[in-house]
């Protein structure tokens, strides 16, 4: 698992997005073979979708060839209720770029079958050939989508009962009414994430410190969700540095520390963009630090 750690929230947003460009640059996605992308709302992703907008804008890059997955739904509001995720993703990313509306794909919290969606969903997620990469944010208490504490590590997509916690967080959006979120939603399971061929978190901000280090000092636990991803092949977590505040020095300085053996050592043209050595013609083996 890789950590790379930026300044400031803006900052983190940026490398992910440009990593994002870059990762869907490489596949050249064709009608045959789109970029299968999964994709978080909340908070942490806000800047991410501006500045792939902001690419696609520019010429950089297209999503005419991607197709991407929802992780999450509320049940039960109208999916152009101004806080259904329907809504947050048409708003902040997908009105705003190439990207082909048959290949959006966002669960359906008002299906009349809540489980055959759920197991519909899963179903299009393998027709497609799997995701190629898993986007995601977290909440203070580590959970990914709306596996929240207690989830199992294998799950997938499936109803799920919010967390009192959860419902109190959300209140805000609204109107401060606790009875007016909902208390279901449809979310991908921890599995599903997992079974992504690249798992991509953002971790940002002090209220969010615990949960990284849970993630990354301390083992895996269901109660973490967050921490599966120390399973995964090909896994990398951008943050800030306010989210660090918890972790000991010495862990962010051995991060940090690989990035820059990377960057000035070994050479980033060395360096495939899941951070494989991809040749070691052009690499400078001198100790520039005796």
């Amino acid at each position: 698992m890789r950590l790379v750690i930026r300044d400031d929230p803006v900052a983190a947003a940026f490398y992910t997005a440009n990593y994002v460009k870059r990762r869907i640059l490489e596949f050249a996605p064709t009608a045959e073979k789109p970029f299968v992308l999964g994709l978080p709302t909340g908070s942490s992703p806000i800047n991410i979708y501006k500045y792939l907008v902001e690419f696609n804008k520019a010429g950089e890059l297209s999503f005419e060839h991607v197709v991407t997955f929802n992780m999450d739904e509320y049940v039960g509001i109208p999916r152009d209720h101004p806080e259904s995720y329907h809504t947050f993703m048409y708003n902040h990313l997908f009105k705003h770029i190439d990207i082909k509306p048959e290949n959006i794909n966002i669960l359906n919290g008002n299906a009349e079958e809540l489980d055959k969606e759920c197991l519909a969903y899963e179903d299009k997620i393998k027709s497609f050939g799997g995701i190629e990469m898993f986007l995601g944010g977290i909440g203070p208490d580590g959970h990914i989508a709306f596996n929240e504490p207690g989830s199992s590590m294998k799950s997938r997509t499936r109803v799920k009962t919010l967390a009192y916690e959860t419902v109190l967080a959300n209140a805000r959006f609204f109107g401060g009414d606790v009875n007016k979120v909902p208390k279901l939603a449809l979310t991908v399971g921890v599995g599903t994430v997992m079974s992504a061929r690249e798992v991509v978190i953002i971790i940002t901000g002090a209220h969010k410190a615990i949960a990284l280090y849970k993630c990354i000092e301390e083992g895996i636990n269901h109660m973490w969700t967050v921490s599966s991803i120390q399973m995964h092949p090909s896994a990398m977590i951008v943050c800030d540095e306010d989210s660090t505040l918890e972790l000991h020095v010495k862990t962010v300085r051995y991060f940090k520390s690989i990035e820059q053996v990377q960057e000035e050592l070994i050479g980033r043209e060395n360096i495939g963009l899941k951070g494989s050595i991809s040749s070691l013609s052009k690499m400078n083996f001198t100790n520039k630090y005796v």
